[in-house]
């Protein structure tokens, strides 16, 4: 992966993820789909000039979606989409004020 403004979509800002940021120091981001560990690890760390020392990453399959007319088969589908978990080295923060 070339562009490392690609690579990194959205932070994503749950419940859970804001526990994993004050508990483990690590952060969720929304990636793109064909972006493996290095090239997020090389995102964070030149993006952001922040230190990563793990990257942990989860592929989510679309979902299925009824559609409200009937005469194209009426089943969609949602985008396919990948999250990755990144951790940063220990007395590194992410201000997301």
């Amino acid at each position: 992966m070339k562009d490392l403004h690609k690579v990194i979509k959205t932070i994503r800002l749950s419940e859970k993820a804001t526990l994993l940021g004050e508990r483990n120091n690590e952060y969720v981001f929304s990636v793109d789909v064909d972006a493996t560990k290095i090239d997020i690890k090389q995102a964070v760390e030149k993006l952001l000039g922040k230190k990563v020392t793990g990257v942990r990453t989860a592929n989510y399959f679309g979902k299925a979606r009824q559609e409200r007319r009937a005469t194209r088969g009426g089943i969609g589908r949602t985008n396919h989409w990948k999250k990755a978990i990144v951790r940063l080295k220990e007395g590194e923060k992410l201000d997301l004020a």
